[in-house]
């Protein structure tokens, strides 16, 4: 015979609900780290070439869909040494804002 505890059934139902799934995050849409571009003209998805950059994810979305093409993300990420609890070093990914262009 099995028995469940009365929040056996419930507890996953509840963690949905709350918002906590195992699928990963995703990305917030105003982080400083990534960049968007629409690709060259005469680029192709075999050998993609970013073109012009556009400033949002909204407006790389309606350039797109206005040509007809895809658009790029790029993410800039640097590697750094962390020291876990143990005292050994890690090797971590660490988000980089782009420096603004100086003109």
């Amino acid at each position: 015979m099995e028995t469940r505890s009365p929040g056996a059934a419930t507890g996953t139902a509840t963690a949905k609900a709350e918002g906590s799934s195992p699928r990963r995050k995703r990305r917030n849409n105003d982080d400083a780290s990534v960049r968007f571009f629409l690709p060259k003209p005469e680029s192709s998805a075999a050998t993609p070439e970013l073109g012009q950059e556009v400033a949002s994810e909204s407006e790389a979305l309606i350039q797109a869909f206005k040509s007809g093409q895809p658009f790029y993300t790029l993410a800039m990420w640097k590697a750094v040494p962390e020291v876990n609890g143990g005292g050994s070093p890690v090797i971590v990914k660490q988000a980089m804002t782009p420096k603004p262009n100086q003109s």
